[in-house]
């Protein structure tokens, strides 16, 4: 895999000059040489035609020159490749955004102990996964004890109420469950994105709580997944995008910073 080498717009080591420009390339062989490995599939069975076409995709996507290093079928009419080769883009690291932790990082000990202060009763969390998602590994690895990684689930948090819907939810009963639950909070989890059936599912959600509930009575709405832009927060009507490598210990703070120690009125 290539990784990205600063450099400066000419090659050489980027200098941080009065532009406050931090320009990178990608790292392959040699520093700086702007080598990159990518991989794809295409509808076409594996022969020399394929093959070709395989570098042609990979030269219209600015990969000059490209070498494939890997074809093998992919069951009847499809072909799966490695094509490996220089791009000229450049980066400026100073013009990425990206959405940083707001807020910090505290033990379970420690949010047990703000919810009790200052909550003074147990924080009501719903999770699942809606529409016809049936991966509970991420909800499960959140909410169940066992966790991830070695970090317990909030289930582990003894000020944490955790109710587990599991998958393949529909959005009028993840809304009754919060309603019966009195949730401060709802976490869903979607892993399958084919045709945008996570942003479909989420927008769905986000406008079905603030149709069901008041203005100041709708639950926190956080959702996860791995090919979420947590940049799209606001666009698709939640509170909060967790991607992937999201730790439970990560969502027990963020759910104590927005709704404990940095209580707000949200925007329904």
């Amino acid at each position: 895999m290539s990784e990205c080498t600063e450099r400066s717009e000419g090659g050489m080591p980027s200098q941080h000059g009065m532009t406050g420009k931090r320009i990178v390339r990608p790292y392959g062989d040699t520093t700086g040489d702007g080598m990159v490995q990518v991989s794809f599939t295409l509808p076409v069975p594996h022969d020399k035609r394929a093959e070709g076409a395989a570098v042609q995709l990979a030269n219209k996507m600015g990969i000059d020159p490209a070498l494939l290093v890997h074809a093998k079928p992919m069951g009847e009419g499809f072909t799966f490749f490695v094509v490996y080769g220089r791009v000229n883009h450049l980066v400026d690291l100073s013009a990425v955004r990206v959405v940083e932790r707001d807020y910090p990082l505290l033990s379970a000990r420690e949010v047990n102990a703000l919810v009790k202060r200052q909550l003074r009763r147990k924080l009501s969390v719903v999770g699942a996964c809606i529409g016809t998602d049936a991966h509970t590994v991420g909800i499960d690895a959140i909410l169940n004890v066992k966790g991830v990684a070695g970090e317990k689930g909030l289930e582990y948090y003894r000020e944490l109420k955790i109710t587990n819907l599991g998958a393949q939810v529909s959005v009028p009963e993840l809304v009754e469950a919060a309603r019966v639950e009195r949730a401060d909070a709802v976490l869903v989890s979607q892993v399958v994105t084919q045709r945008d059936a996570h942003l479909h599912n989420t927008r769905e959600m986000s406008a079905a709580f603030r149709e069901a509930m008041p203005v100041g009575r709708r639950p926190l709405l956080v959702v996860g997944g791995p090919r979420f832009d947590e940049s799209q927060a606001a666009e698709l009507g939640v509170d909060r995008i967790f991607g992937r490598g999201t730790t439970p210990g990560e969502v027990a703070s963020y759910l104590v910073h927005a709704l404990v120690t940095n209580k707000k009125a949200r925007v329904a």
